[in-house]
C-alpha cells in the first residue's frame, strides 16, 4: 500500500506520505538486485513500477563487504559496518533486516533470504566460521567460506557522498528561501525552512530520513532533469524485456511522468518540499525507450506504436497448452432455453459431470 505525499491548495489540505511495506515484495527486490549483479541466469518479474528510482547501482554494488573465513576483523568494526548498511541491531526481535549480538556471535539475517540467517562465529578477532540457520528453530542449514553482505536499503549512501549532498541541499534551500522571501511568500518560506533543516539533523545523524528519496539528486550525484536509477541500470546489455499486454502497459508509462509531475510541481510550490524533489520521478517515455534493452511486445491486440517499431511485422502465437480443441457451439432457440438447459444439466450429472451455466442478467440467474 502507498499513499504518496500530496498538497491540495484548493482546500489547503496537506497529505503525509503513508506506505505499508509488503516484506515478500521488498525482500524479492533485495533478491532481484542483487541477483543482476552476482548472475547470469535470472528472470525478474516487474510492474510498471520499475521506471521509478531504486537507488543508483554504483552506490548499491560499493555499499557491500565481504567476509571470509579466517578474516581478522573487530566485533565493534564489523557492527559498525553492518549499521551503516542500514541493518538495526535488535537482540530480541530477530527479523529480516536486522542482526543480533550474543558473546562473540553475530548473527544477521540479510536483506534477501527469507527463511534463513547467518550467524558470524568470532574467535578474538578472527572469523572463526560463517553457518547458515533457520531464524525461527537455530538449526544449521549450511555452511560458507565466504558471504557477501548488501545493504539493507537501495538508497544507502557513502558517508563522503552524504556530506557532498548536505552541502547541495544547504545551497539550494537558501537560493529558495530567497526567492519565497523576495515574492512575500513567509508561510511557504518558514515552512519549507523548518522541513528541510530537520530532514538535514536526522540525515547526518542517521544517514537517512522520511522521505530521502527526495532528495535522490544530491544522493546519486545526478544533475538537474537527468533520468533518475531504476532497475533498467541493474539490467545488462544482453538483457530482454517482455513487455506483457503492450497496448495498455506502454501507454502508462508516459502517463506515471505527467502525474508524478504534477504532484511534485504542487508540493515544491507551495513550500512542502525543494524543487529537486521533481528529480525524484518515473522515468519519461522517451527516457524508458532510449534505455531499454532488446523487447518483445506481448499483446492480442497491438497498438500502433508496437507496430511501428516493428515495422508491421509481427509473430502470431496461438497457444493451447492442454492440447485441446475448441468444443463444439450449438446455437438452440431461446424460446425453450430454460427447458432445454434443465433437459441438458440432466443427462451430464446423471453421468456424473459437473455443468458450468453462464446468463446474461440477474434475472436469468
Amino acid at each position: 500500500y502507498y499513499q504518496p505525499e500530496a498538497y491540495i491548495p484548493r482546500t489547503d489540505t496537506y497529505i503525509e506520505k503513508d506506505s505499508s511495506v509488503n516484506e515478500q515484495i521488498d525482500r524479492m527486490r533485495h533478491a532481484a538486485t542483487r541477483a543482476l549483479i552476482e548472475r547470469d541466469d535470472v528472470i525478474i518479474v516487474a510492474s510498471v513500477s520499475c521506471i521509478y528510482g531504486i537507488g543508483s547501482v554504483e552506490t548499491y554494488t560499493v555499499m557491500t563487504f565481504s567476509l571470509k573465513r579466517g578474516d581478522h576483523v573487530e566485533q565493534r568494526r564489523l557492527m559498525a559496518d553492518l549499521v551503516a548498511l542500514q541493518y538495526r541491531r535488535n537482540d530480541v526481535n530477530f527479523v529480516r533486516g536486522s542482526f543480533r549480538v550474543r558473546g562473540d556471535t553475530i548473527e544477521l539475517w540479510p536483506a534477501h533470504l527469507e527463511d534463513r540467517a547467518w550467524r558470524i562465529s568470532l574467535f578474538g578477532d578472527e572469523v572463526e566460521s560463517l553457518t547458515e540457520f533457520d531464524p525461527l528453530t537455530g538449526v544449521k542449514t549450511d555452511e560458507f567460506s565466504l558471504v557477501k553482505v548488501y545493504a539493507n536499503s537501495h538508497y544507502v549512501t557513502p558517508k563522503p557522498t552524504l556530506k557532498q549532498a548536505i552541502r547541495g541541499i544547504k545551497e539550494e534551500m537558501k537560493q529558495r528561501l530567497v526567492e519565497l522571501h523576495g515574492a512575500g511568500r513567509l508561510l511557504e518560506a518558514q515552512r519549507l525552512e523548518q522541513r528541510t533543516l530537520f530532514d538535514l539533523e536526522m540525515i547526518e545523524a542517521t544517514g537517512s530520513c522520511a522521505g530521502i528519496e527526495n532528495y535522490s539528486r544530491y544522493l546519486t550525484g545526478r544533475k538537474p532533469g537527468e533520468p533518475p536509477p531504476t532497475l533498467f541500470e541493474y539490467l545488462p546489455d544482453n538483457a530482454l524485456v517482455f513487455v506483457d499486454e503492450s497496448h495498455v502497459t506502454i501507454p502508462q508509462i508516459g502517463g506515471m511522468f505527467r502525474g508524478d509531475y504534477k504532484r511534485k510541481s504542487t508540493l515544491a510550490e507551495y513550500g512542502f518540499r525543494l524543487p529537486s524533489c521533481m528529480d525524484n520521478r518515473p522515468l519519461r517515455f522517451e527516457e524508458w525507450d532510449a534505455m531499454r534493452p532488446q523487447s518483445i511486445y506481448v499483446s492480442a491486440t497491438p497498438a500502433a506504436w508496437e507496430l511501428e517499431q516493428t515495422g508491421g511485422v509481427f509473430a502470431e502465437q496461438v497457444i493451447r497448452p492442454t492440447g485441446l480443441v475448441d468444443p463444439p457451439v450449438l446455437i438452440r432457440p431461446a424460446s425453450t432455453q430454460v427447458d432445454d438447459l434443465i433437459d441438458e444439466t440432466r443427462k451430464v450429472v446423471a453421468q456424473g459431470y459437473r455443468i458450468l451455466v453462464t446468463t446474461l442478467t440477474k434475472r436469468m440467474a
